[in-house]
């Protein structure tokens, strides 16, 4: 049986919710799972509907007319197949841990997405990425042939049909263009020791400055540096016993489990861009069963 998402935004009103389930219904479809949620202060209304096709019509037919129901409430929305895999391109510097964590969901079928290639301004971790069947690209950075460079970045990107570019921390900072051509697609990750701790050695300047709390956030990439719209965040408790490096592999499993969280909740349709902030709802029972029928 299909099973798909829909998506929607738009002010917020009465009869939303009413109209879209009639809709589904005049077409065969049995909803699975549906949330939403009001922004009173920006007035506006996000719904996420997960349901099948009990007669197999396709997306075509299920979405025809729907762009009425929308007009009349001034929506924006999306149908998705919720067996589709997304096409995801990977970036990373010389820290392998969320690269290595992201490699391993994807083997075992907890991140179900087709990973197009993985970039990188270093060699330390082509052998890896080949073993695992992924073409890997090597495209060094430097002061000089920086525009050239993201020049090549980006038309691998569009080569491979990429949906979305993950951050896996990429250690070099991406121009504005690049940023609003791939708005709302791109996703970071970074310690939360932001602004307080900036440059080398962020968890070192913790250490000495006596933190109680680590934490990570991974956040959608845009013009301003590290200050996209945050879409996961999690934080654990150090002790003054803890040593520097034990708050570097703290952090750093933090890192790994926060940008997982992003990239599965991007990939299920289930982050809403809301002005400076975003709206993301809870993974649903058929976010797993897509994972299954992936």
């Amino acid at each position: 049986m299909s099973q798909y998402v829909l998506t929607a935004s738009c002010p917020s009103t009465r009869g939303i919710v009413a109209s879209v389930s009639a809709h589904l219904a005049g077409r065969g479809c049995n909803i699975l799972d549906s949330a939403q949620f009001v922004d009173r202060e920006a007035g506006r209304f996000f719904m996420r509907v997960g349901f099948d096709s009990e007669d197999g019509a396709g997306l075509e037919a299920i979405e025809d007319g729907f762009s009425d129901l929308a007009d009349r409430f001034d929506m924006r929305y999306a149908f998705h197949d919720r067996t589709r895999r997304m096409k995801v391109l990977l970036m990373v510097s010389r820290f392998g841990h969320c690269l290595n964590d992201i490699l391993y969901r994807w083997r075992i079928g907890a991140l179900p997405i087709d990973i197009v290639g993985v970039i990188s301004n270093h060699l330390d971790y082509q052998k890896l990425v080949v073993n695992h069947d992924i073409p890997f690209h090597h495209v060094p950075v430097t002061k000089a042939n920086k525009p050239e460079a993201e020049a090549r970045i980006l038309q691998i990107a569009e080569e491979a049909g990429t949906e979305l570019i993950v951050l896996a921390r990429y250690m070099q900072v991406l121009s504005d263009a690049m940023c609003q051509r791939m708005s709302g697609r791109i996703i970071n990750i970074h310690h939360s020791f932001l602004p307080s701790f900036k440059g080398a050695n962020p968890y070192k300047q913790a250490y000495e400055r006596g933190v109680k709390l680590i934490g990570a956030t991974a956040h959608y990439v845009t013009a301003d540096l590290d200050e996209g719209p945050i879409i996961e965040q999690d934080v654990a408790r150090v002790t003054h016993a803890q040593s520097a490096s034990d708050y570097v592999t703290i952090g750093r499993d933090i890192e790994a489990q926060v940008l997982a969280r992003a990239i599965h909740a991007h990939i299920h349709h289930r982050v809403f861009p809301n002005g400076d902030r975003t709206v993301v709802f809870p993974a649903s029972p058929g976010d797993h069963a897509s994972e299954r029928m992936g």
